[in-house]
């Protein structure tokens, strides 16, 4: 007996459809959907002299910005710049936070003693940081890779605390009935439970840190996205700042798109009503 038969017109969901595996392409193409329309219902707007279109250029105008950005190597050595100090950034932020969120959530004692410590530091503002970082590090690289990680390690920090608390106890004795103890009971037990929290933890993290580089940038840099932005505010060009932040968005997807698809293969045991929807 089926579900479908003890309910009429219900459709069992646990089944993967074809509609929904025959594609690989359709959630690009929805995920498009929206912006696409948004971009060309305002083109069309100003294009009509329905709309000025001054503070906030057509797409049309936008793409010449990018192109003449891209014809010279400009755009490309600011993204570069950019990519270059999140990715540092990221990666430093990500493993403190990693470390320290793990040993908060198995130590109570540490956490008693570091906690409340790292809670009074993440309320600071972000840009609290930038004449401290400054006074130590100058204005070069340094500074700006260290108030990324600032930034991303607070999110991660959170979040690996709270999934190595949320662990659920009879999961751990179950794996101390089979012998578990130390090392494998780490492997095999809690890391796959907090796993998709790390992840989650990890994407936002990465979110943060993309913000935080505008403000690092801000920290005298001659290159960077962040510079774009500032340059084209100074300068009265909305055009070049609404280039930058659409280049904000499409490599910020990216990246997060790689974090999701570096961490799924981990996470194929997961059986949840998401994944078949």
């Amino acid at each position: 007996m089926t579900v479908e038969t003890v309910l009429p017109g219900f459709r069992d969901n646990s089944k993967p459809s074809r509609a929904t595996g025959s594609s690989p392409w359709r959630p690009v193409v929805l995920g498009l959907l929206l912006p696409v329309s948004l971009a060309v219902g305002w083109e069309i707007a100003v294009q009509a002299g329905w709309a000025e279109g001054r503070l906030l250029p057509p797409p049309s105008r936008i793409a010449q910005t990018l192109w003449s950005l891209s014809e010279g190597g400009e755009l490309l050595v600011h993204i570069g710049a950019t990519l270059w100090r999140v990715a540092i950034g990221f990666l430093i932020g990500a493993a403190a936070g990693i470390a320290a969120g793990a040993a908060a959530g198995y130590s109570r004692i540490f956490r008693e003693l570091v906690d409340p410590t790292i809670q009074g530091l993440r309320a600071i503002p972000s840009l609290a940081w930038v004449p401290l970082f400054i006074l130590w590090l100058g204005i070069f690289e340094e500074s700006k890779v260290a108030l990324i990680a600032v930034g991303v390690f607070f999110p991660v920090y959170l979040g690996v605390t709270a999934s190595v608390l949320g662990v659920d106890r009879k999961i751990v004795e179950v794996g101390r009935i089979f012998r578990l103890k130390g090392f494998a009971l780490v492997r095999r037990i809690l890391v796959p439970a907090i796993l998709p929290n790390v992840v989650l933890a990890l994407r936002t993290g990465l979110g943060l840190g993309w913000m935080f580089v505008v403000a690092a940038e801000i920290m005298g840099a001659a290159e960077g996205l962040g510079y774009l932005l500032v340059d084209g505010q100074q300068l009265g060009k909305p055009d070049q700042i609404v280039a930058a932040i659409l280049v904000f968005a499409v490599i910020g997807k990216i990246t997060d798109a790689l974090i999701v698809a570096a961490s799924a293969p981990f996470l194929r045991w997961q059986d949840s009503y998401g994944a078949g929807n």
